[in-house]
């Protein structure tokens, strides 16, 4: 796991305590397209929260982009995130 990838779980048990992160490096899939020539910083978020209860997808976007603010997009070039509750997982 690089550096990055250990900052944007830091920061989001830090937001959200008991929530489940996975966090998936799709970088070298991307290596070489127009914009983002190294390939880095293509993530794939999970994360299961019960802060989600009640709020639209927007909203759960929204508060993980706040949290990872400065982040994007130097060192994350592209975030596809996937925000439930832990029913929703179910």
């Amino acid at each position: 796991m690089n550096t990055v990838q250990n900052e944007i779980i830091e920061r989001l048990t830090t937001l959200f305590p008991n929530a489940i992160v996975n966090l998936r490096d799709d970088s070298a899939h991307h290596q070489g397209h127009v914009h983002n020539t190294t390939g880095g910083g293509h993530y794939t978020l999970t994360i299961v929260s019960e802060h989600f209860a009640g709020l639209p997808s927007l909203a759960r976007h929204r508060t993980i982009y706040e949290a990872l603010n400065g982040l994007i997009p130097d060192k994350v070039h592209a975030l596809k995130i996937i925000a439930m509750t832990e029913q929703e997982s179910l």
